[in-house]
């Protein structure tokens, strides 16, 4: 009796290897690496089967219906690129400055919580990728890893921190004094996540934001800080009183992230912004908003080039950076995509995923003609609804 148990057992085992593996799939990727890249959409099909099904729903999925989510990258499909053959180019420049900063093309990372759901590095991977891309990276309040240890992972890496900030100002001030002394050259206020947005991805995979926050923690003494109990804690409305607090107790520039109106943009500079960050949080908090590239020269108008604009929101191509950058646009942050690359590559793969877009926005700028970045700011984009 017990053989044929065993002898069934072991037939069980050869008849389903492939469906046992399915279902016990990584929860978390240790991958190292140069990675092939056809483009950004295989990319997250790929990173999709690497890693725990939870924790890539609340990297990849958007709140409520998604309709916000999918429309920032549908909507570039609005504006066409001109080609001009007539130019005499050689070749194209994608060099470019940003608060003093000089980068070898125009797009950054933006700040994304916990890089440690998905690879085992977390953000000290992320951030010797974005070095060996030559550009910067936006730091989390809610990254895996304490600031201190991320500068520490590549100390020639230029980095911005982000805060969410907090309803105790006394953990404002300490938290971006900490990111100042480890070396971030500008502080982040992020301004449309006072509430989280209704992610129903994340109810379906029963995510749970168990993810513990270091940046957090510490100022608790260390005590256990999760991200859904540091969520809790965060201030709920802004004023332009917030960025004169951050600007007064930093000493760094201040970029205010989730613009998504001119009359928001008028009062972050009135209150000392040193740059707008025109974003709705990659469709992730209020499902029905406007498409960020739809806001985005509305925003840049009312801006006036009295201070820099980056903007995020649905960037998949090199094509999507050259139109963001033609309507108002100096700098082009990209947030998803770099996770899938540290999701099949770690540090190699996050520059892999950089490097591919700078590729991609070459071959954009050869063929429309333009030699430079500040040619694509000056190039009229048609609108073949007008």
């Amino acid at each position: 009796m017990i053989k044929s148990i065993q002898i069934f057992a072991l037939a069980l085992a050869l008849f389903m290897p492939q469906t046992l593996m399915a279902a016990e799939a990584p929860t978390i990727s240790e991958a190292e690496g140069p990675i092939k890249i056809i483009n950004l959409y295989e990319l997250e099909k790929q990173a999709s089967q690497k890693v725990n099904k939870g924790a890539f729903g609340y990297v990849e999925g958007g709140a409520e219906d998604e309709v916000t989510l999918r429309g920032n990258t549908l909507v570039f499909d609005k504006k066409q690129i001109i080609p001009d053959g007539l130019t005499g180019l050689e070749g194209v420049e994608l060099k470019t400055r940003f608060l003093g900063l000089d980068l070898p093309s125009p797009i950054i990372l933006a700040p994304m919580a916990a890089h440690g759901m998905v690879h085992k590095e977390a953000d000290r991977a992320t951030i010797r990728g974005t070095h060996k891309a030559g550009t910067i990276m936006s730091v989390s309040t809610y990254s895996s890893v304490l600031v201190d240890e991320i500068a520490q992972s590549a100390p020639e890496a230029p980095f911005f921190f982000q805060i969410y900030m907090s309803k105790d100002s006394g953990y404002n001030e300490f938290i971006v004094k900490r990111a100042k002394d480890a070396g971030a050259r500008a502080i982040i206020i992020t301004i449309d996540a006072g509430t989280p947005g209704n992610r129903e991805s994340d109810l379906k995979n029963n995510y749970n934001y168990s993810s513990p926050t270091p940046n957090v923690m510490i100022y608790y003494e260390g005590q256990d800080m999760t991200q859904s109990q540091a969520r809790a804690l965060r201030k709920v409305g802004f004023s332009g009183e917030d960025i004169k607090f951050i600007k007064s107790v930093s000493g760094l520039p201040v970029l205010v992230k989730g613009i998504q109106s001119p009359e928001a943009a008028e009062e972050a500079i009135k209150a000392g912004a040193d740059g707008i960050w025109v974003s709705n949080h990659g469709g992730r908090q209020l499902d029905g908003a406007p498409a960020s590239f739809d806001m985005l020269p509305i925003i840049a108008k009312a801006v006036d080039k009295r201070v820099p604009i980056v903007f995020d929101s649905g960037v998949r191509r090199g094509t999507h950076v050259f139109k963001a950058l033609a309507s108002g646009a100096d700098i082009v942050a990209i947030g998803r995509p770099a996770l899938y690359g540290l999701i099949l590559g770690g540090s190699e793969g996050v520059n892999d995923v950089f490097q591919h877009l700078n590729k991609e926005l070459t071959t954009a700028m050869i063929l429309a003609g333009t030699k430079d970045i500040e040619a694509v700011k000056q190039n009229r984009l048609f609108d073949p609804e007008k």
